[in-house]
Parts: structure tokens; C-alpha cells; sequence
């Protein structure tokens, strides 16, 4: 029978070497968890886009060929020297404005319209909600929007991430008829809404506050580009 001090010995002895495995392990598998995450950014950009479906080898292809990075502030500037992915958002939303560097994907398709697309982080019931809205080229009207969560409950908040609820953005309206800014709303159903439909989606039924935080993450993470946009917006023609 062994004594105490050999299982002791024994036990740290296995985890000492269970521990550089992991180690180990974990950063023989890190340049691959670093492709998988920075595919999973580019396939929700264009999931904004509504290019949906498309495998791995088509991802890589579209987005080095047809996006297009940028780093803007909040005084409508370009940042050089700086990967829009590389930015961590909601450590960003922390900071005072004008301190803030943004992220912006300028999407152009096969045509050559250009989509404008910015990253979105606010926060549901249970945790935060993410996700990724695209405007076209009058800034102004929604081409698409791509949402997801970390712990919504299914069925409910978790709603966010289906197709039917994201499809709903499909041609609505950030800006008013005298050309302020209104955001797109999340709406309960039945609620008296003043704005127009054109700035409107039906909120998710029995998850109230996870559609508040989509309607609060909106107009937050948005109105900070339209200085940039009001730079680049071609002059009315006469």
C-alpha cells in the first residue's frame, strides 16, 4: 500500500504533465481556432449582405475579392495602420466617442453597387447580442441584417438569429423624410408606433427585453457612421 506522500507526489506528478499537454495542445491548435474565428467573422459580414450557403473556399474568395476594410472615427475620418477585424467592439463601445476607432466593411457586388456594412454588440436578457447591419448606397436604406447571441432563450430572444426576424430589416429606413436620424425601431406587435412602418420591425413575441437591447444596440452602434457617410454621399444631382 502506498503511502500518502507518494499518491500526493503521484497526483501532482500527473497533473503537472496533464497540464503542459493542454499547454501544448492548445498552442499547436491555435493558428487553427484563429482561422476559424476570423472565417466565422467574414461569413456573418456577408450573411449581412444576404450571401448565405456558401462554403468555405467561396467565403475566402468573395470577401478577399469584394470587401473592403476600413477603420473610420467618430469625426468621419479614415484610421490607417489599423485591421478592422482586429478590433474588439464592445471594448470600443466603452470608450468616450471621440476616442472610439470603427470598424466598416464596404462590400461591392458583382455590379459594382457598393454595400455599407458596420458591426453591432448590445445586450439581451441573459447576455450580449451581436450581429452585423448593411446599408445601401444612399445610406439610408437597410439592405440587410445578420444578429446572434450568446445565451438567449431559445424560442424566444434567441429569435434574433432566424431569418425570419432578420429578413424583416429588408428595406427599412434609418433616416426621417427630413433627412435626421431615426434608426431602425424593434417594435412590439401591437404598440403604437409614430414613425412610419418604414422604420419599423415586429418585435419578438415573449422576448421584450432581448428586442429592447436590438432596438438600443441599433440606433447606438449606427449613428456614430453617419458623419463618415455624410463625407462620401455623392451630391444630390439637379
Amino acid at each position: 500500500m502506498h503511502s500518502n506522500r507518494y499518491t500526493f507526489l503521484f497526483a501532482a506528478g500527473i497533473s503537472v504533465i496533464t497540464a503542459i499537454l493542454l499547454a501544448f495542445a492548445s498552442q499547436g491548435l491555435k493558428p487553427l481556432q484563429d482561422a476559424n474565428l476570423a472565417l466565422d467573422t467574414k461569413t456573418s459580414i456577408l450573411h449581412a449582405v444576404r450571401l448565405d450557403g456558401l462554403e468555405r473556399a467561396a467565403i475566402e474568395k468573395t470577401y478577399t475579392e469584394q470587401v473592403k476594410e476600413l477603420v473610420i472615427n467618430s469625426a468621419g475620418e479614415e484610421i490607417s495602420g489599423v485591421s478592422a477585424t482586429s478590433i474588439v467592439l464592445k471594448d470600443e463601445l466603452k470608450k468616450p466617442l471621440e476616442a472610439r476607432q470603427l470598424p466598416l466593411y464596404e462590400f461591392s457586388d458583382e455590379a459594382g453597387k457598393k454595400y455599407y456594412i458596420m458591426p453591432l454588440r448590445g445586450t439581451g436578457l441573459w447576455g450580449p447580442i451581436w450581429g452585423y447591419i448593411s446599408l445601401e448606397g444612399d445610406f439610408n436604406t437597410v439592405h440587410g441584417a445578420y444578429f446572434d447571441h450568446k445565451s438567449e432563450t431559445p424560442g424566444l430572444g434567441a429569435e434574433i438569429s432566424e431569418k425570419p426576424f432578420q429578413e424583416q430589416f429588408q428595406g427599412k429606413k434609418i433616416m426621417s423624410d427630413d433627412n435626421n436620424f431615426v434608426s431602425v425601431h424593434v417594435v412590439k406587435k401591437a404598440a403604437k408606433f409614430n414613425l412610419g412602418t418604414e422604420h419599423r420591425v415586429d418585435g419578438i413575441s415573449g422576448g421584450t427585453i432581448t428586442s429592447n437591447g436590438t432596438d438600443q444596440m441599433l440606433k447606438l452602434c449606427i449613428e456614430p457612421y453617419l458623419t463618415y457617410f455624410g463625407k462620401i454621399t455623392p451630391p444630390a444631382s439637379n
